[in-house]
């Protein structure tokens, strides 16, 4: 990870498909459906005309995929002092401490795009948002076991979204 990028690297992700049966249990259903409203969240973003939508969506899209992998790696527990999802992630997947970081240092941007500031993020913010968001489902899928892409779907998902960027420009442009 280069100094001045304060994105996780995330060259190993994949999509989802087939679970290996030599992988663990079955997702269960509340971790898939939490995975299903994210890729939702992600079709959103990507409509967006705004870069304030675009980024808060892509940033609940993230929020969901948290939620998937909370589904799946810890256990309900009564009356225990509510935290942060994004400390929650770093403690129970220490493997993506470096993206809960980087996505609990957004919150604030969301917070004012989602107030309607309209200065709040940049068409550059939301766009590298959104590529990262798809990163980060990408890699969660394959950390939960649901592969289909193969090891190359994180780089195939953010060079979608660089596409749709640049059809953007191009149409802002034209």
């Amino acid at each position: 990870m280069a100094v001045s990028d304060s994105r996780p690297d995330s060259r190993s992700g994949a999509h989802p498909g087939a679970r290996p049966e030599t992988q663990g249990p079955p997702v269960p259903a509340p971790a898939l459906a939490s995975l299903e409203r994210a890729r939702a969240a992600l079709a959103h973003a990507t409509a967006a005309s705004s870069a304030g939508e675009r980024y808060a969506s892509a940033h609940v899209a993230a929020l969901r995929v948290t939620a998937a992998i909370l589904t799946v790696r810890t256990q309900p527990v009564a009356r225990r002092r509510q935290r942060n999802a994004w400390a929650l992630l770093a403690q129970v997947a220490p493997e993506f401490s470096e993206w809960a970081a980087f996505f609990a240092a957004g919150a604030p941007k969301r917070a004012a795009a989602e107030a309607g500031l309209s200065r709040a993020v940049t068409e550059r913010e939301a766009d590298d948002l959104l590529r990262d968001s798809e990163r980060f489902l990408a890699l969660a899928e394959r950390a939960l076991g649901l592969l289909s892409e193969g090891a190359e779907g994180a780089d195939r998902a953010a060079d979608r979204a660089a596409d749709r960027t640049a059809d953007r420009a191009a149409v802002k442009a034209g």
